[in-house]
């Protein structure tokens, strides 16, 4: 089969290695699509990632398609069901787990390689977080599951009402996600961004109000449209530490601050300690998703009540990842929909 694997910073290879075949509790997909997605293109860029991948490695995470093999012990699958897969799955039996804190569990297993004509899915991962597709859902976006999951488990970690103003930090596809489903719940969701034409999709999905942050400061419009307060929840969705940094000044006293997006390994961040006690607020990392935010999303994405389809820019040939992923750092595209078996 025809697979992408990562060897190092921006070194991606299509190689033909030989089709999985499951073990006991594991499944075989034909992949029908897989999504590239803002966390690809930083291990791309960044060559690795600490806690999912050791290098040289098969790559992707996002995918759907239908199942062409069955493992021994797996009795509620099919081979032709068609199905999403999450990355990854908790143990279950960890403290975490016990606590219901899935995306803290130590144990999680984690899977890769969606950008390839055949997928192979762990055994904890079947049992755990695959799910059917129904019917009327296409492929590309049943892919998207993931990130959705993600971000609702995001949403969920941000303790919003009705009548929060939002501020989302980031223009990515993870930053308009937070836009579409924010929107569906709040008032009031502005978002900052760099691109012009990702800043109309954000508008689009919902968003109250959008700027350029090359052509504005982000607290000071923030202070501006608050009475000079802050905005009650800040997501930031670019992984960028001073962009965590800015986040944090545009909070009102009593903000919750969500620093969703992922740095750099080992980098760090300034908080002034006066304004963090005194203003009481709360700032917290939210990482990956659960179980049930992955259900979540499938259901979401499957109710159609959300233009999710905007955040698809193109829909390509595996043979052009490789320039895909360079769009993808030119901000040419939001997510493409890889199809390995489109030649």
């Amino acid at each position: 089969m025809l697979a992408a694997l990562l060897y190092g910073r921006e070194d991606l290879r299509l190689e033909t290695l030989d089709q999985p075949s499951p073990a006991e509790g594991e499944v075989v997909i034909e992949v029908a699509a897989a999504t590239t997605c803002g966390t690809d293109l930083k291990v791309w860029r960044r060559g690795g990632h600490a806690k999912m991948l050791k290098l040289p490695t098969i790559f992707g995470h996002e995918a759907a398609g239908k199942i062409v093999a069955v493992g021994k012990g797996v009795t509620n699958w099919q081979i032709g069901d068609r199905v999403v897969a999450n990355n990854s799955a908790p143990c279950m039996n960890c403290f975490f787990c016990q606590q219901k804190e899935y995306s803290l569990c130590p144990n999680l297993t984690w899977n890769n390689g969606t950008f390839a004509q055949y997928l192979k899915i762990p055994a904890p991962i079947v049992k755990h977080n695959l799910l059917p597709i129904p019917n009327d859902l296409e492929a590309e976006l049943a892919s998207m599951t993931e990130p959705l999951a993600c971000v609702l488990h995001g949403v969920s970690r941000s303790g919003f009402t009705p009548d929060s103003r939002v501020v989302v930090i980031g223009d990515g596809a993870i930053g308009l996600m937070f836009v579409a489903v924010m929107a569906s719940q709040c008032q009031s969701v502005w978002l900052f961004g760099g691109n012009d034409s990702r800043l109309v999709v954000g508008e689009q999905l919902g968003a109250t109000r959008t700027w350029n942050y090359h052509q504005s400061d982000i607290p000071s419009t923030v202070q501006d449209l608050t009475q000079g307060w802050g905005a009650d929840i800040v997501i930031e969705a670019t992984g960028v530490p001073i962009v965590w940094e800015t986040a944090i000044a545009c909070g009102r006293p009593g903000a919750t601050i969500n620093l969703f997006g992922g740095c750099p390994k080992d980098t760090t961040i300034s908080v002034n300690t006066d304004r963090l006690h005194y203003s009481e607020l709360t700032v917290k990392g939210v990482f990956h998703n659960t179980p049930h935010h992955v259900t979540a999303a499938l259901s979401l994405l499957a109710s159609k009540q959300i233009p999710f389809e905007l955040l698809i820019s193109d829909r390509r040939p595996l043979t052009d990842l490789a320039q895909t992923f360079e769009d993808m750092k030119n901000r040419q595209v939001i997510k493409v929909a890889m199809i390995p078996n489109e030649l």
